[in-house]
C-alpha cells in the first residue's frame, strides 16, 4: 500500500504562525500535527511509500519527514494550488497499488486496520456533526456504501462529515475519475477529489463509509486550541519538572527543560522546549519553544517560538520572534 499526503496549502487560517512554520508542523500537545498521522502509519505497517504533495515551506516539511521517520518517501511540489484532485493527480506516476489519501488539517481516531481486510473499492471515513452546513457530507445507501457527497447542504440530508481520510483499493478507477474531473470546467477555480469519488460510484464502485471515534480540527486558530485540549485529555499530558512556587492544573504538557516560577499553569496548556514562565497565569493556551512569559495573564492564546511577553493580559495570538511589553 502507498500513502498520498497532500500538504501544499499556505495555512492562511493559521497566520501568523504559518508564515515560518508549515501548517502540518504546528505543535499540538507537544507534537507536530503531522506526527500523529505518521505515528498511526507506523503502527499500521505495510506502507511501501509515502508521496508527499508539498508547496508552502516545502523544504521544512521534507527535512522533518526524512529525519524523523523511516518511510520510503518522495516529495512532489504542487506549484498551482487549484484543488484536491490536482494534488492527488501529481502522485499518479508513483501509484501502482491501493492507496491511503490523508489530508493533514485534522487529527483523527480511526481504525486504519480496516484497509487490510476490506473487499470494497474504497473506504471513506466520516464523523457525525451537528453543524453539517459547514461541511461536505456523505450520503449512504442501506448497506453503508456512499451514494454521493453534498457540499454544505442547506437541509439535513446527512450529518456525516467528510474528514479527508480515504482508502482507495480500486486505484485505477480513481485516476480514471480524476482524469474525467480535470477535463470538466473548474468549480470556482478548483478540481475536487470528491468529484472523482462520485465518478467511481457512478461507474459502479462500492465505497464503504466508516465513522471515526474522534475528529479534531487543526486547521484554524480557535479549533487548534480545542484540539490541544483534546490531545491532553487523551493521554498526551506531561507535568513539569522545573516548577517552583507554582500551581499546575492538569492536564498540561510541559517539556523537561521548561522553567516555571511563581505561576499558575493550566488547565489545557502546552509549553514547549526552552520556554520560561514567571509570575504569570496561563490557561487554555500553547506556548512555543524558547519563549518567555512574564507578569502576564493569558487564556485562549497561541504564542509562537522565541517570543517575549511581559505584562500582557487577555487572549493573544503572536507569531515567532516577536516581543510585547506592556506597562513599566
Amino acid at each position: 500500500m502507498k500513502v498520498i499526503i497532500p500538504l501544499a496549502g499556505k495555512g492562511t487560517r493559521l497566520r501568523p504562525h504559518t508564515h515560518l512554520t508549515p501548517k502540518p508542523m504546528l505543535k499540538v500537545a507537544g507534537k507536530p500535527v503531522i506526527s500523529y498521522l505518521l505515528d498511526d502509519l507506523e503502527k499500521l505497517g505495510g506502507i511501501e511509500q509515502i508521496i508527499y504533495i508539498t508547496g508552502h515551506l516545502k523544504d521544512k516539511v521534507e527535512e522533518y519527514a526524512r529525519t524523523e521517520y523511516d518511510f520510503p518517501a518522495v516529495f512532489v511540489e504542487q506549484k498551482v494550488q487549484n484543488g484536491t484532485a490536482t494534488a492527488v493527480e501529481l502522485a499518479r506516476p508513483y501509484v501502482d497499488q491501493p492507496v491511503l489519501i490523508i489530508f493533514v488539517d485534522t487529527i483523527f481516531d480511526a481504525d486504519l486496520s480496516l484497509v487490510q481486510n476490506t473487499d470494497a473499492d474504497g473506504i471513506i471515513w466520516v464523523k457525525e456533526v451537528e453543524d453539517y452546513q459547514r461541511f461536505g457530507v456523505v450520503v449512504t445507501d442501506a448497506k453503508g456504501y456512499m451514494t454521493r457527497i453534498v457540499e454544505k447542504p442547506s437541509t439535513p440530508i446527512s450529518k456525516r462529515a467528510n474528514i479527508g481520510l480515504y482508502y482507495i483499493r480500486n486505484w485505477k478507477l480513481l485516476y480514471e475519475g480524476i482524469s474525467y474531473v480535470m477535463k470538466q470546467p473548474a468549480n470556482k477555480g478548483e478540481y475536487y477529489l470528491t468529484d472523482a469519488f462520485q465518478y467511481m460510484i457512478d461507474k459502479g464502485a462500492k465505497i464503504k463509509v466508516v465513522d471515526v471515534e474522534g475528529w479534531y480540527d487543526a486547521g484554524k486558530l480557535d479549533t487548534l486550541l480545542d484540539t490541544n485540549r483534546a490531545m491532553l485529555e487523551h493521554g498526551a499530558a506531561r507535568g513539569p519538572r522545573n516548577a517552583k512556587n507554582s500551581t499546575i492544573l492538569d492536564p498540561v504538557y510541559v517539556e523537561d527543560d521548561v522553567v516555571i516560577t511563581n505561576s499558575t499553569i493550566g488547565p489545557n496548556v502546552s509549553v514547549h522546549a526552552g520556554a520560561v514562565i514567571d509570575g504569570s497565569t496561563v490557561r487554555d493556551s500553547i506556548v512555543g519553544s524558547k519563549s518567555t512569559v512574564r507578569n502576564s495573564e493569558l487564556h485562549g492564546s497561541m504564542i509562537g517560538d522565541e517570543v517575549v511577553l511581559d505584562g500582557v493580559k487577555g487572549q493573544v495570538t503572536i507569531g515567532d520572534n516577536s516581543e510585547v511589553h506592556v506597562g513599566s
